[in-house]
């Protein structure tokens, strides 16, 4: 291990593990960065060999009892020397002592439960162009708006029903950048729903997708579409909810990744009938 040092990821160091990513095919938001930043700016770690980044994992702190792990990449040069595996543990001593999720791809899952990881349930990426027909929101009773017309403090309590600890920074500016749109559904006042749609290097991502229904999340849906610039989205789909693959498949999308949300223990208590679409594979 001569030569290999763990640091603190640099804002050069941010915009290199989302390439990183990208090229390991999980297409992440080109902004998703700066959203990750203020979520936990000291949170983001880097191995580097003799000067050189060959290494990268997140592990975000929320709150006083939660965590997620993100972004575990080891270049393939250096792959099987060890490097990826002192990272992890530095990363997990970061979170020592709190619940901690990640979101796992399918050849690294059985490593994950080594690590006391348990499995609560599969993401699957649907990817496509949302077809027309359904009731829009007028006919439902619900409206759609800008979530950015709306009191912030009602968007961080309505996302704290689907997420185990507060994110209020993070989740100002995941709504609230540049380049994206955030829109939300409301009936009488109340929040039925929430969906942010945000460029990435292939289909458009949407995340987080809450809905009430399976006819706010289809409207929802099919508003977001509109600000890719071919309609085609794509958005990670919790099979914990069993209406929602059945709605994203009777919309025409298809199944194209899989992933597994895991924790170290009991599966928080979250409002997983409403959930259609996580928010981000890296930070939860």
């Amino acid at each position: 291990m001569t030569g290999f040092e763990i640091t603190g990821a640099s804002a050069a160091d941010m915009l290199l593990m989302r390439d990183w990513a990208d090229e390991e095919g999980w297409n992440p938001g080109d902004s998703d960065r700066y959203a990750f930043a203020v979520a936990d700016p000291a949170g983001f770690l880097v191995g580097r060999l003799d000067g050189e980044p060959v290494a990268c994992i997140s592990a975000v702190r929320y709150g006083a009892g939660f965590g997620f792990i993100g972004f575990y990449i080891a270049r393939p040069a250096v792959r099987g020397r060890g490097y990826g595996i002192r990272l992890w543990h530095a990363g997990m001593e970061r979170l020592d002592g709190r619940l901690v999720g990640l979101d796992g791809v399918v050849d690294q899952q059985d490593n994950y439960r080594k690590s006391g990881f348990r499995s609560a349930w599969n993401n699957f990426r649907y990817e496509g162009a949302p077809q027309d027909g359904g009731a829009e929101e007028g006919d439902a009773g619900f409206e759609i708006v800008d979530a950015g017309t709306l009191p912030f403090g009602l968007l961080a309590a309505y996302d704290r029903r689907f997420f185990p600890a507060a994110r209020d920074a993070f989740l100002s500016a995941w709504t609230g950048l540049p380049g994206r749109t955030a829109l939300a559904a409301v009936r009488d006042g109340h929040i039925e729903g929430l969906g942010v749609i945000r460029p990435s290097s292939a289909a458009h991502r949407i995340g987080p997708l809450y809905a009430a229904t399976p006819a706010v999340a289809a409207a929802l849906l099919r508003r977001l579409a509109r600000h890719a610039p071919d309609g085609t989205v794509a958005v990670d789909v919790p099979d914990a909810n069993p209406a929602a693959a059945a709605l994203f498949e009777g919309l025409g999308l298809a199944p194209a990744f899989e992933t597994a949300r895991m924790y170290t223990g009991p599966t928080p208590d979250l409002a997983l009938t409403e959930l259609f679409g996580v928010t981000s594979l890296e930070l939860g």
